[in-house]
């Protein structure tokens, strides 16, 4: 019993201090901060494949507020459950909260300094590349065969050249991705090809009701 008990703190800490770390790389929003999750859960701390971030991701993105704070909830609830769920939200959103209070507490006397202004200048830059790398290895992950290629590229020129809602490309892609799945079934072949479902196996639906 003390074993257990002794190993679920265990988990709770780890995933603590695993978010703990990743918090401080927020600048930019949630999506900055995509390429050092998955390098902490996936390579590092190997609680997750490739695959799988990049699905939990995908349903993160979907979900109702900020992709980084429920992706962190998403891992926390599988390897912990709801005190996990808790440990990793906590861990990822305390260095937020503690370099906002730095920020605020000095901006205001130094927001005119040209130090001040080159560092945010090279911040801005530095989340360019950070969600640049997340927008390639998510890429990698889910632009596996043709339909999902078009899928990416229509929703692409559509936030570029209408002023289509978000919410509405995400709807028509959840249709689009079943009509797909009922179209390949129907037809036969595979889901997903085997390169691409070698980390992961299951569908999409299969992945959801799992992290929920």
């Amino acid at each position: 019993m003390r074993t257990g008990l002794i190993g679920k703190l265990s988990i709770l800490w780890d995933l603590f201090w695993t978010f703990f770390k990743i918090g401080p790389s927020t600048f930019g929003g949630g999506y900055a901060m995509i390429s050092t999750i998955e390098h902490a859960v996936v390579e590092k701390q190997q609680w997750m494949d490739e695959r799988e971030i990049s699905d939990m991701i995908s349903i993160a993105g979907a979900a109702p507020g900020g992709v980084g704070i429920n992706s962190s909830v998403f891992i926390g609830y599988r390897l912990g459950k709801i005190p996990g769920a808790v440990a990793a939200v906590l861990g990822i959103t305390l260095p937020t909260f503690l370099i906002l209070i730095g920020l605020s507490a000095g901006y205001t006397l130094l927001q005119n300094e040209p130090k001040m202004i080159s560092a945010f200048k090279g911040i801005n830059g530095a989340v360019i590349g950070l969600i640049a790398v997340a927008a390639y290895r998510m890429g990698k992950a889910s632009l596996f065969d043709l339909p999902t290629k078009l899928l990416a590229a229509a929703s692409l020129l559509l936030l570029l050249f209408t002023g289509l809602n978000p919410i509405y490309l995400i709807l028509i892609g959840l249709i689009a991705g079943n009509v797909i799945i009922g179209v390949k079934k129907a037809l036969g072949l595979p889901l997903v090809p085997k390169r691409a479902s070698s980390a992961s196996e299951g569908s999409s639906a299969e992945i959801i009701e799992y992290y929920i």
